[in-house]
């Protein structure tokens, strides 16, 4: 694939050379209706991952198939649609895959270590942190972290709807330089390719680079489709990490040159891990309502949030958590970690920081723990 730009370039320069990636599979790259894991597929992939672990890298692998491994052992003729049985299948599912990921790296004498997360574990920072130095002690001791939402306790409330997005939170977790997100798909297209009038997109530099594409939803196996892997690509390129978009079957060449797929750039700056909690992983608590004055304040300006720009409160939440700045045309502008619980703020609505008590002139929202969206 020819290089065209600078730009391109050096996305996929900084993808080829990072030390540090996060590779994401896809269900249908694992899995299938009639026979469950497909056992050759995974060693192909694992076969890459090892190389490209041999060239001084360190890999973090987000696996889906769990449920798609389950189908096949229980019976099941197709993906389930209830609760209860999408747990049942992955309880099983999940056996065999971690089963058949740590005997395709036993081949290398790489062990491997599973990790199950769920949303709730992003959301609360103290098992945000805890999975953070579970994955990085993993790596140091030379072993293949295979991450994977916790199917079997996760409920439709509190999921991430898909890998892709579990992928690009994974990729800021760990410091990642770099995430391959790899499934049936060869990159990024204007419409469904398979209609054949689609226009394939090489590279995606920012917004523009997006007019006028149309992504669709995941298939029989899986839950995501190119509209999850786009949201998750301009997600972890947002906080800083170059993404390739690649077929499974191309997961050699996208992990050793990257001359294939489609191309995220990344934003300049990464995102403070504080940061990209609070704009990505955490929970909202509550709302902040706020006048055109602090809305430019805030967003305009990055500057903190005052007792005096607040017109209103909504939910209830105290001291720490993070809530949603609401402009007065009822959209959300930022988000932030309060200092006050929600009975407090009510006696500030509105009042100067000189009206204020002594113990209440602090802002309510510092510009440090703020985020625009």
């Amino acid at each position: 694939m020819a290089q065209q730009d600078g730009d391109r370039i050096s996305t996929r320069e900084t993808v080829r050379a990072a030390r540090s990636v996060v590779v994401k599979i896809g269900s249908s790259a694992l899995t299938s209706l009639r026979g469950g894991l497909d056992i050759d597929r995974l060693d192909r992939l694992a076969d890459a991952i090892e190389a490209r672990m041999r060239r001084g890298s360190d890999v973090v692998v987000v696996s889906s198939g769990a449920i798609g491994a389950g189908i096949a052992p229980l019976g099941l003729s197709s993906r389930p649609r209830d609760l209860a049985t999408k747990q049942a299948a992955a309880s099983v599912g999940q056996l065999a895959l971690a089963h058949a990921w740590g005997t395709s790296f036993a081949r290398y004498d790489r062990v491997v270590g599973q990790v199950l997360l769920t949303a709730g574990d992003f959301a609360r920072r103290e098992h945000h942190r805890n999975a953070q130095r579970t994955l990085d002690r993993l790596r140091a001791l030379h072993a293949v972290a295979v991450v994977n939402e916790n199917d079997t306790i996760a409920t439709d409330e509190i999921r991430f709807g898909d890998n892709d997005r579990l992928a690009a939170l994974v990729a800021h977790l760990v410091g990642a330089e770099a995430l391959v997100l790899l499934s049936d798909v060869d990159g990024l297209y204007d419409g469904d390719p398979r209609r054949g009038d689609a226009n394939f997109i090489p590279e995606v530099r920012g917004s523009a680079d997006l007019d006028g594409v149309i992504a669709g939803s995941g298939g029989a196996l899986g839950t995501g489709g190119m509209a999850s892997k786009l949201s998750a690509a301009r997600l972890a390129a947002d906080a800083g990490v170059p993404v390739l978009l690649a077929a499974a079957s191309d997961a050699a060449a996208a992990l050793s040159d990257a001359d294939v797929g489609t191309a995220f750039a990344a934003r300049p700056a990464r995102m403070s891990a504080r940061k990209f909690w609070v704009r990505h992983a955490a929970d909202s608590h509550g709302g902040i309502q706020v006048d055109a004055g602090a809305v430019r304040a805030v967003a305009g300006c990055r500057r903190s949030l005052l007792a005096a720009g607040i017109t209103g409160i909504t939910g209830r939440f105290h001291g720490g958590d993070v809530v949603d700045l609401i402009a007065p045309d009822g959209t959300i502008v930022a988000r932030g970690v309060v200092e006050y619980d929600s009975a407090e703020l009510e006696s500030m609505v509105g009042r100067s920081t000189t009206d204020l008590p002594e113990g209440m002139r602090r802002p309510v929202i510092h510009a440090d723990d703020l985020v625009t969206v």
